[in-house]
Order: structure tokens, then C-alpha cells, then sequence
């Protein structure tokens, strides 16, 4: 069973940075892509980031030039490098997985305010 487990949200200030962690099990995890959505109340879940299994990377628009997601195959982990972190970036991270069908973790809470 694929399990996806996240950490590193927290409280920041604009400007401030923050790095998400996920742990992924189950699954053969360098042959998967891997990827951050985020959902504020009563929106749509959104992709933020997505790294290939190869490592080629792709981003929302509106975090380019300011997150960085990365993958680490030898400890099943990927990450989010957040930086110039803004009040609009606040929500609920989530990692992501996808074999035969799409696998979530439970979110971690990320809030930019002063």
C-alpha cells in the first residue's frame, strides 16, 4: 500500500522561508513522478510542483523562480524548498503520487502572516 506522509509546514512570516518534507513507502519510488498540490478552503486542490522520475521539474506560475522541488530516490523522499514565501501561499500542502491511481498524504499546514 502506497503511503505518503508530509512535514514541515509551519508558521512564517512574508518573506520567509520553509522546507516540506514527504516520505513515500510502498511503492517503487524512483520510477514515479512526484509532485505538491495545495488547497485553501473552497478552492480546488492546485499543482504547485512536479519532478519527473528522471528529475526534469515543472511549476505553477506562480511560484517559479521562488519554490524548488526536488527528490532524494535513496531515501524515498521528495521535497519543497519554499522561499520569498508570500500570505498567498498559505494552505494545505499535499504530496502526491500517482500508479493506478493518484495517492495523497494528509496534508501539511503551511501559513505566511506577519
Amino acid at each position: 500500500q502506497v503511503q505518503l506522509v508530509e512535514s514541515g509546514g509551519g508558521l512564517v512570516q512574508p518573506g520567509g522561508f520553509l522546507r516540506l518534507s514527504c516520505a513515500a513507502s510502498g511503492m517503487i519510488f524512483r520510477i514515479n513522478a512526484m509532485a505538491w498540490y495545495r488547497q485553501t478552503p473552497g478552492k480546488q486542490r492546485e499543482l504547485v510542483a512536479v519532478i519527473t522520475s528522471g528529475g526534469s521539474t515543472n511549476y505553477a506560475n506562480s511560484v517559479k523562480g521562488r519554490f524548488t522541488i526536488s527528490r532524494e530516490n535513496a531515501k524515498n523522499m521528495v521535497y519543497l524548498q519554499m522561499n520569498s514565501l508570500k500570505p498567498e501561499d498559505t494552505a494545505v500542502y499535499y504530496c502526491n503520487t500517482r500508479t493506478t491511481r493518484d495517492y495523497w498524504g494528509q496534508g501539511t499546514q503551511v501559513t505566511v502572516s506577519s
